[in-house]
């Protein structure tokens, strides 16, 4: 696209009310400059993308639910907004504590963690978790869950959050107050992009050292991210922050283009918040226009917005936007057509490959 002209949108003086409602906000932010104008594209953006009903993967870097904010995903699953997941094991840890009534509190980040450690206080930045009574007692849960689940036979790490979101649904205190649960119930596959980096896996130890083995197919989970795009006539992710999830989504489309041949370009919308920079060569704050040279996005010119904010400030705002202006999408269950999907994906290639048209190529 071309910017150099003298043509855009006159630049209002704000003015907000008593009256001013979210939606009111995202104008105001879409009309303004900097990232709140990004801001207010990337919600805009993100109604587009439910208006078009493209599937859209949510990611979730870092530890976004120990803030409770695993209840805004949990909505937005419900109301068809998020169709798949690709999360820290992090985030899918501690989100079971609320289920489970363990506590976590509002602490604060000018302490001496000495005294913490003393007293068994876990932190994260100014959120407190207890060390007995929330993460001693998760251990314990987690460990009852995979004491005879998924032993010798191969598993995704979609296939080990569902047996947590159905377990929970049937035995925590309060299920409401899990996405887990919500993603069992309506078909979300919720991906854990570094399973063996998070408490989860360590709490198999225990079984592991009693020889149960756990085998995590970690090549059909790639396959089963890919398939899903695949299979999708438009394509979107909201991104939260960076790391491992980002590129686990991203790298959906190399997947299908780089090694399988298939020509599909990538992405069709993307959104990113992040506070990486971009000049540092990390992929936490690589630039979605870089990722169209991959094959990523299928467009380095629309499609795609960058919000460099903190996550915990921009994703209730543009969450609450599309709660307020969308209806709600029937859910896409994709869970249970993953076999449906990696065998379509799969059939394909095998005949492409047959007839010698598995090839590298570009989309133009």
């Amino acid at each position: 696209m071309d910017h150099h002209h003298f043509k855009g949108k006159d630049i209002p003086h704000i003015r907000l009310t008593s009256k001013t409602t979210i939606e009111d906000l995202v104008d105001v932010f879409s009309s303004t400059g900097y990232n709140a104008r990004q801001l207010g594209d990337a919600a805009k953006l993100y109604a587009r993308m439910i208006e078009e009903d493209a599937v859209i993967c949510l990611t979730v870097a870092g530890a976004m639910t120990p803030v409770g904010f695993g209840g805004i995903i949990k909505t937005l699953i419900e109301k068809g907004f998020v169709d798949w997941i690709i999360a820290t094991g992090a985030n899918v840890y501690h989100e079971d504590h609320f289920a489970r009534g363990f506590p976590v509190k509002q602490g604060h980040f000018e302490v001496d963690d000495m005294v913490l450690y003393e007293k068994e206080i876990v932190r994260i930045r100014d959120v407190y978790i207890k060390f007995i009574e929330t993460l001693a007692a998760e251990d314990k849960v987690v460990q009852q869950m995979f004491r005879d689940q998924l032993i010798g036979k191969p598993f995704t790490t979609a296939e080990f959050c569902n047996i947590m979101g159905k377990l929970s649904a049937k035995n925590a205190k309060y299920p409401e107050k899990s996405f887990l649960v919500s993603a069992y119930k309506y078909d979300v596959p919720v991906y854990v992009s570094t399973l063996k980096d998070s408490s989860l896996a360590m709490n198999l130890g225990v079984h592991r050292l009693q020889n149960k083995v756990y085998n995590l197919d970690f090549v059909r989970e790639i396959l089963e991210q890919a398939a899903i795009v695949y299979n999708s006539k438009k394509s979107a992710i909201v991104e939260l922050g960076g790391g491992v999830p980002k590129n686990t989504a991203q790298q959906t489309g190399p997947m299908l283009d780089q090694i399988l041949g298939n020509n599909d370009g990538g992405q069709d919308y993307i959104i990113q918040i992040t506070d990486a920079r971009p000049d540092t060569g990390g992929l936490s704050g690589a630039t979605l226009q870089e990722g169209k040279s991959w094959g990523k996005v299928q467009d380095a010119h629309s499609g795609t917005v960058t919000v460099y904010a903190d996550s915990t400030i921009a994703f209730p705002i543009i969450a609450a936007y599309v709660l307020a202006t969308q209806k709600p999408r029937k859910p896409k269950r994709i869970y249970k057509d993953l076999s449906k999907y990696y065998s379509k994906l799969q059939q394909d290639y095998l005949q492409n490959v047959h007839k010698g048209k598995a090839k590298i190529k570009r989309k133009h």
